[in-house]
């Protein structure tokens, strides 16, 4: 079927059609594969270190229990998105029902806020170890790390669901979505009712949650390099590797996310779909894909742990 008579059937369909998959028609088989290696490769290494924090008993302190929080959730913000592209680029499906949709919004707009979430906790426990440090033990402990992770991640889900009701009352009057998965802005995009409630909470809730992000992460990594700057030499070190290892994921996911406002301010007709595509799926993709290497590999511990893990199991394996 011609993407123009997809388009016409579409209209009078209870279905969404997602044109960045019939856009990635010709390639299909490339894409699935290419998209296979990436969501097994991310699932892999995220529930390996997921599993050696867990099993760990010197590696259950805070510190690591956000970085156990933050690559769970892209495991979880992964198994949103990739187990549906590879089996609409294997079957050559490109709808997605209205109900399909919004849950698919409900779990990526949650990975995504609770994304920022987890990078703001995360820099504010390094603020306290290195700012604090005689009383981290008592101001941080693993129960009010717990409590920070499940209080952000409910406020991630309870904000994005509200958003969802939102959009699932929204009269539409087209179906078809520039992209490869649902979002909310080009929910509102094909509206032909009064979106402004949308709008306005869509905004609002993002800059709230983003300046609040920007304020504390920016806060806490000038206090600990005012910090560094009194301290020894091998402290400061120390102190400078966490934080540039806690800036590059935070770096990462936030140019993501700014990837997709640029989409939406370029507009729909002056960026070819292919490029609105690419730019949508860098929030998704990167993240989850390089936090486990970032963490796994530039914390010493961490690092040491995981290798030994693999030692056990291959050792297990031989016998």
């Amino acid at each position: 079927m011609s993407r123009k008579s997809m388009e016409n059937a579409s209209s009078v369909s209870r279905n969404f059609v997602l044109l960045g998959i019939v856009e990635m028609e010709e390639l299909s088989y490339l894409y699935c594969i290419l998209s296979l290696f990436i969501y097994i490769f991310i699932m892999v290494l995220s529930l390996e270190i997921v599993l050696v924090v867990l099993t760990e008993e010197s590696l259950h302190e805070p510190m690591y229990i956000f970085i156990c929080n933050l690559t769970f959730n892209g495991m979880l913000g992964s198994s949103s998105f990739f187990p549906k592209l590879i089996i609409d680029l294997l079957t050559s499906s490109h709808q997605i029902s209205h109900v399909g949709c919004f849950l698919q919004v409900l779990a990526m707009m949650t990975y995504a806020f609770f994304e920022l979430s987890s990078f703001t906790i995360m820099a504010y426990d390094r603020y306290l170890a290195v700012c604090d440090p005689l009383r981290y033990v008592t101001k941080m402990t693993n129960a009010k790390a717990i409590k920070l992770i499940l209080g952000f991640f409910a406020y991630s889900f309870i904000n994005i669901l509200v958003a969802v009701i939102l959009s699932s009352r929204l009269t539409y009057c087209g179906a078809q979505i520039k992209n490869i998965f649902c979002d909310n802005l080009s929910l509102i995009v094909l509206s032909c009712g009064d979106s402004s409630i949308n709008n306005v909470y869509g905004a609002l809730s993002t800059v709230t949650l983003l300046v609040f992000t920007l304020l504390i992460i920016g806060y806490s990594y000038l206090k600990i390099f005012m910090v560094c700057l009194k301290i020894s030499k091998e402290a400061c070190e120390k102190a400078i590797h966490t934080l540039i290892t806690h800036l590059l994921g935070f770096s990462i996911f936030l140019v993501g996310g700014l990837f997709i406002f640029i989409r939406f301010r370029l507009g729909n007709n002056n960026l070819p779909l292919f490029s609105q595509v690419l730019l949508s799926v860098t929030f998704i993709v990167f993240p989850p894909l390089l936090n486990p290497l970032i963490y796994g590999i530039r914390t010493k511990a961490l690092r040491v742990k995981i290798f030994q893990h693999l030692h056990k199991i291959r050792i297990i394996s031989k016998l």
